[in-house]
């Protein structure tokens, strides 16, 4: 396990590596001024003189790789810059932000895995019948909704038509305190929203192996001792069904990484994903380079997770392999 950890560590530095340089030279190609989204509107009226002094004194007037370099070498001892849009380091920026996405994200992935893990186990107990057709078929159409549709739909039903929950930020609006049954009525339509639409692929990832698994060898020669079905799809099916769904956990990261910058934006929630949109329309290199290395780490570290839990639950899986 220490060496697969190790592996993986010393594969992502290099990945790290090209991730960050491509912001930088995708940024720099970007028909969008730096130096006007720092400026604002006093730069319609800024003469030029002006602006080339705001140039230089961001560094955006200096060769692409001399401004990387700069930023790799200062984000090694723990500096990422300064935001030039939100004015502030760039490690408050993600300090004050990630933790509202982290929890935003993990209570989606608590409600999704075993919400579809019980519907997928569900639809696969009699292939075709009505309750597989109609989970599957629900899944798929999920499977085709964008989050920010969920979103606004979810936006219109309970917080407009029935008035039973809030519709977005943090907090009441007459609350000047971030209390936690106020952060817990206001995670509810985010966070579900975002569960729904990782829903899709961990129903029909389960139904598959669930149901691949009812026709193995060791699965009937369990109902051949005369187990009950409750035990044989328990505790046998479902265990050599989950196998993929341990992989699915790592892969999902990217999307659900993706669906949680949409739905923070419909609700309002106070993650990073403001701070994305407006690293990315001001081409805020420092900003941009640290929120895509840290996408990029979670990404490397779900994956991990995924390796190292498929292991675990597979003994003839090795980890030095």
């Amino acid at each position: 396990m220490a060496r697969l950890a190790g592996r993986r560590a010393l594969f992502a530095v290099p990945v790290l590596l090209v991730v960050t340089f491509g912001v930088f030279a995708v940024a720099a190609a970007s028909p969008f001024d730096p130096v006007k989204a720092y400026a604002g509107t006093a730069g319609l009226t800024a003469s030029q003189e002006n602006l080339d002094q705001l140039r230089a004194n961001l560094g955006v007037d200096r060769p692409l790789a001399a401004r990387w370099w700069e930023w790799l070498t200062s984000a090694l001892s723990g500096d990422f810059g300064d935001s030039s849009t939100l004015r502030q380091p760039v490690a408050d920026v993600i300090g004050e932000r990630v933790g509202w996405s982290v929890l935003l994200a993990a209570t989606a992935f608590l409600v999704a895995i075993p919400l579809g893990t019980a519907l997928g186990v569900l639809a696969a107990r009699r292939p075709g019948g009505w309750v597989d057709r109609a989970v599957t078929s629900l899944a798929y159409t999920l499977e085709a909704a964008p989050p920010f549709w969920l979103g606004l739909l979810a936006v219109w039903l309970f917080a407009l038509k029935l008035g039973v929950l809030p519709s977005g930020g943090l907090t009441d609006t007459a609350s000047s305190t971030v209390t936690a049954g106020q952060v817990a009525s206001h995670l509810v339509l985010p966070a579900g929203v975002l569960a729904i639409s990782q829903l899709p692929w961990f129903v029909l990832y389960v139904r598959q192996g669930v149901g691949d698994a009812l026709g193995d060898d060791p699965v009937r020669g369990a109902r051949a001792r005369g187990l009950a079905e409750r035990t044989v799809l328990l505790g046998h099916a479902l265990r050599s069904g989950m196998l993929p769904v341990l992989t699915l956990i790592g892969s999902r990261v990217p999307e659900l990484i993706t669906g949680a910058l949409l739905v923070e934006t419909v609700f309002s929630w106070p993650g990073i994903a403001a701070a994305t949109v407006q690293a990315a329309t001001a081409v805020d290199f420092p900003l941009l380079a640290a929120l895509t290395a840290l996408a990029t780490a979670a990404v490397l570290l779900g994956n991990l997770v995924a390796d190292l839990l498929y292991g675990l639950a597979d003994p003839r899986v090795g980890f030095d392999g």
